[in-house]
């Protein structure tokens, strides 16, 4: 393609309110403008590689038997009422209504739409296991649109349903989605973890690492152990100090609220002071403690619970309480009924230090069992780098993330819903057992790019880019490189490789940055050396340029194209 003939409007500002480096030079480059909040245009370079990118996809979803659909954005409300979302989906539906006031949905996902279908033309376990998958535009009313592609109101998805008749099935397909997206992932080029997101629903996420996401995973820096930063188990032994066990004593600590002010003042380090918090867990006070150098993980704190509320006391409920502020709470001599649970580190606590429920003091030498007693030792506390990897291999190390794709087992509550039934092989009655399977290929795109780039620009790796070759024409007044850009153009696009001829009537700086800008694998300029037959080669992903004759032009770059 001439660059003078299509369209790539690149851009030598970065516009305001841009924060990630993938959303900049997305626009600098000219693959994408923003058409409204969390709305964009993809032009042509990104078209191109996210079409690639859909290849990788269905081609991975194919070989696990999937079974590509497409299903219509615009669904009745009528639908979505049977399951009950259509009241309580929230504002991040869009919502319309057509010329005869009837409520339509746009959809955001695709259960009751595919049950419809299922139910009347899947009646038989026969027809089971089905695996359903589409690209598909989705929308979402995101109340806040931000970082470019990552958070918008209308995105690309690989979006994949399965429908099975036991749940020994759906364990299956679930391992085969799961090597599918790696193998995607893989494929992409793309450094990910896995992550487990959710165990009570068994949920699994994938995460594109980078420095700027906004997901914090913990793993194992020798192990295939991955989980965010919620979900995380610590699995830790504690040994109990050799130390004599010293009388409780009151002590005066005015003003000083924190660990770190009690730490200080008492010259104590924080893990030996037992931080206390009060709680209303389903409407009960409940006394929640760690050490002094943990923090508790309010949704661990809930499933161990098994709670549906889970608040940290208000200022007001803890003077109620306990007649102190929230800085001076302790668990020795709490009013009857107050439970205590403790993180399992606290085990390990001993002559420890805690508020004294009285403003202004502290106790000093305080010891579980021994002062206070505690109901249940639990895991609620956030795992920290250096813990040992809860699977006992190798320690956890934090990262950031893109949050890209998410698998997980539905399991009934949708069939049940609306009745998607079939007949099993007794002849009984049975609702759908599905699972759902997400993959962003938007998200996908911004995260490539996100881990793709330098200083000047993208640096699409050559599976991926939207062209193969940028064949730069320094002077077009100069004949002698008008023909040899010339050649080169049709020779290499006979031989099949995509090129993108910049032949514009710019100045050859103008050229360059764009190139980098675009970040295409390989740069050819036909410069001054056009009249020896030598052009200038330049590979985007390390900066090295050397000069080829262009009879061997051909051969090296199937040599550079072929390799891993």
């Amino acid at each position: 393609m001439k660059q003078s003939k299509t369209f790539i409007p690149t851009m030598r500002q970065t516009p305001a309110d841009v924060e990630l480096r993938s959303h900049e030079l997305l626009l600098r480059a000219g693959c994408i403008r923003q058409t409204d909040c969390g709305v964009f245009t993809y032009l042509t370079l990104a078209q191109r590689v996210l079409r690639k990118i859909e290849d990788i996809v269905r081609q991975e979803m194919e070989a696990i038997e999937g079974i590509e659909i497409s299903m219509p954005t615009l669904q009745s409300s009528a639908v979505w009422k049977e399951t009950g979302r259509w009241g309580s989906y929230g504002k991040e539906l869009f919502r319309l209504q057509d010329r005869h006031k009837k409520d339509f949905a746009l959809s955001p996902s695709d259960e009751e739409l595919l049950i419809t279908l299922l139910r009347d033309e899947a009646s038989s376990y026969k027809r089971l296991p089905l695996t359903l998958f589409q690209m598909k535009t989705k929308f979402y009313d995101e109340d806040q649109p931000r970082n470019g592609l990552l958070h918008n109101r209308e995105y690309m998805m690989n979006d994949a349903y399965s429908f099975h008749a036991t749940d020994e099935s759906l364990d299956e397909k679930y391992e085969e989605i799961m090597q599918a997206f790696t193998n995607i992932l893989t494929r992409l080029g793309m450094k990910f973890r896995m992550v487990m997101a959710d165990r009570k629903t068994e949920t699994h996420e994938f995460i594109a690492l980078s420095t700027v996401g906004e997901e914090k995973i913990a793993y194992s820096d020798s192990s295939s152990y991955a989980a965010t930063i919620d979900l995380a188990e610590v699995k830790m032994t504690y040994d109990m100090p050799d130390e004599k066990l010293q009388q409780t004593t009151k002590i005066a600590t005015p003003n000083k609220r924190t660990v770190e002010e009690v730490a200080s003042f008492l010259s104590v380090e924080p893990e030996n002071i037992i931080k206390s918090l009060l709680y209303t867990i389903d409407g009960e006070s409940v006394m929640i403690i760690c050490r002094g150098n943990h923090h508790i993980n309010n949704k661990k704190l809930q499933r161990a619970l098994n709670a549906d509320q889970v608040d940290l006391a208000t200022e007001q409920q803890v003077e109620e309480l306990l007649g102190c502020s929230v800085g001076s709470v302790g668990p020795v001599k709490l009013p009857i009924g107050v439970k205590v649970y403790a993180d399992h580190a606290i085990i390990a606590v001993v002559n420890g230090v805690t508020g004294a429920n009285e403003d202004d003091f502290h106790l000093v030498n305080v010891n579980p069992e021994r002062d206070f007693a505690i109901d249940d030792y639990l895991d609620i506390r956030f795992v920290q780098e250096g813990d040992t990897s809860p699977d006992g291999i190798g320690t956890i190390q934090f990262t950031r993330g893109i949050g890209i794709g998410k698998i997980s087992k539905q399991g009934t509550q949708y069939s049940e819903r609306m009745k998607g039934l079939f007949l099993n092989d007794r002849g009984r009655t049975k609702p759908f057992i599905m699972g759902r399977y997400q993959l962003g290929i938007t998200r996908l795109l911004a995260s490539i790019a996100e881990q793709n780039n330098d200083e000047n620009g993208l640096k699409w790796p050559k599976h991926l880019a939207p062209y193969d070759i940028h064949l730069v024409l320094v002077n077009l007044k100069d004949e002698v490189q008008q023909q040899l850009a010339d050649e080169l153009y049709a020779v290499l696009e006979s031989y099949r490789y995509d090129v993108l001829y910049d032949d514009r009537a710019e100045r050859a700086g103008v050229k360059f940055v764009d190139s980098d800008l675009i970040g295409l694998p390989v740069r050819i300029t036909v410069g001054k050396r056009a009249e020896e037959g030598i052009v200038e080669v330049t590979f985007r992903h390390n900066g090295e340029s050397m000069d080829w004759q262009k009879e061997e032009v051909l051969e090296k770059l199937q040599s550079f194209f072929s390799a891993e």
